[in-house]
């Protein structure tokens, strides 16, 4: 009985996301929050299947390898803030840009700073899922 609990508990957050639509807002608060805390489990059923991350540097990462990277804490997210967040909404399609303030460390390395990006949603079945997620690394200013 004790086993059954803990495996309950540890689903909880998947199977209330999978009962209950979240809203765009919540969805993509979420993309941020679960990041931060290496959560791919929650994470994963955000994420369409063929959901691809475009870096700041150019390289493609596709959701699986994006998920294992979280997973295993090659990468740790330690700080993302948005900014000037503006949301376009074209039926069941939605395009959330805006600036983001993040710090992480990658194989180890600390890294951190300001980018633009664009995350597109989609909407099924009542579930937003994200499609598409780029990034572009923005200069910094000069004195």
């Amino acid at each position: 009985m004790r086993l059954l609990t803990v495996v309950l508990l540890l689903l909880a957050p998947s199977l209330v996301w999978a009962q209950s639509p979240l809203t765009l807002e919540q969805a993509d608060a979420d993309w941020n929050r679960l990041r931060l805390q290496g959560d791919t489990q929650t994470l994963a059923p955000l994420l369409a299947e063929d959901w691809l991350l475009t870096h700041s540097d150019g390289r493609v990462q596709h959701k699986a390898d994006y998920l294992q990277e979280l997973a295993t804490r090659q990468r740790r997210n330690t700080r993302i803030d948005n900014e000037d967040v503006q949301i376009r909404r074209y039926g069941d399609t939605t395009l959330i840009t805006g600036t983001s303030v993040q710090a992480a460390v990658s194989d180890g390395k600390p890294w951190e700073g300001r980018f633009r990006f664009t995350r597109v949603w989609v909407q099924r079945d009542g579930h937003w899922l994200m499609v598409a997620s780029h990034s572009s690394r923005l200069a910094e200013a000069t004195p």
